[in-house]
């Protein structure tokens, strides 16, 4: 059996073993194989086909597994929930002020304070959401 047809019998194990590990460094692996089986299929010799097998290895498993790992790790882009709602913009429904009052955040009404506590902010005004506690929304006049 030729050189080239055992790397690709490698690259699929590999493969299979990477779809029950999730690791990404058996998928790497089978990678690295691969390139090895077209390098024997080319006709280069066994030296080198190990050397490629080697380097594709130490490149995919020292700098593509970092990259999608630390990839994997972020928190999601979308934000949800209340913290979606910071940052909007409201409407004042009545004064807010540290005592408490009303606003409408995209079509629903919640409970408010000023962000600054000594401010007082009159009904019918655009504010920002710049903070959400419990089930109250901090907000802060627009400019």
């Amino acid at each position: 059996m030729e050189a080239w047809i055992v790397w690709l019998i490698v690259a699929a194990a590999l493969g299979t073993a990477e779809l029950f590990t999730l690791t990404l460094a058996l998928g790497l692996l089978a990678v690295a194989a691969v390139a090895a089986g077209v390098t024997g299929a080319l006709g280069l010799p066994l030296a080198v086909q190990v050397l490629v097998f080697v380097a594709t290895s130490v490149a995919g498993l020292g700098v593509v597994r970092p990259i999608a790992a630390r990839h994997v790790r972020q928190p999601p882009p979308l934000r949800s929930g209340v913290a979606a709602l910071i940052g909007k913009q409201a409407l004042t429904l009545t004064e807010v002020s540290k005592r408490g009052g009303r606003v409408r955040i995209g079509g629903e009404e919640w409970s408010a304070r000023p962000y600054d506590p000594d401010l007082v902010i009159p009904a019918d005004v655009d504010v920002d959401v710049l903070g959400i506690e419990g089930a109250v929304a901090l907000v802060y006049p627009r400019e």
